[in-house]
């Protein structure tokens, strides 16, 4: 098997566990309508501040129909609100509800509490050259220019 074969597979299954530990925390936490699918774009919306669709969709790489179908998903279930932008009136900027808020709280406790049990596995020096490798390489690529 070829070397970048292995490398996505090992991405593939790390991001899948990744996902599924912190949905699981989040379902303790009392968020239990949420989708793998919907995290991703929940923690853009989390970390940056009345973004737009189109910024959530190009760092998600999602299709339009797919993050429309996301975004109405999440505004039904009292997530997010779409707001028209201050400086174009034609675009909408996606906010958090004050449930959202309290998501957002949720989310942050359970991502530090994923990295602490990732750090126990294999140390923050490992972890943060790790980070810092996918970062490296990702930005090297062709399609990064596509994505972000």
């Amino acid at each position: 098997m070829k070397k970048i074969s292995i490398i996505g597979s090992y991405l593939k299954k790390i991001y899948r566990g990744y996902s599924s530990e912190l949905l699981l925390k989040l379902q303790a936490k009392g968020f239990l309508d949420l989708r793998p699918s919907f995290l991703e774009v929940l923690l853009y919306i989390c970390e940056n501040d009345a973004t737009s669709i189109k910024m959530i969709g190009r760092s998600c790489g999602l299709k339009k129909q797919t993050m429309t179908s996301h975004l109405n998903e999440l505004e039904s279930r009292g997530y997010i609100l779409r707001k028209i932008g201050q400086k174009d009136k034609r675009e909408q900027n996606i906010v958090l509800t004050e449930y959202g808020e309290k998501f957002k709280v949720a989310l942050m406790e359970s991502i530090e509490e994923l990295e602490n049990s990732y750090v126990d596995i294999i140390g923050s020096v490992e972890l943060d050259r790790i980070e810092l490798m996918l970062k490296n390489f990702h930005e090297k690529l062709p399609s990064h220019n596509a994505t972000v």
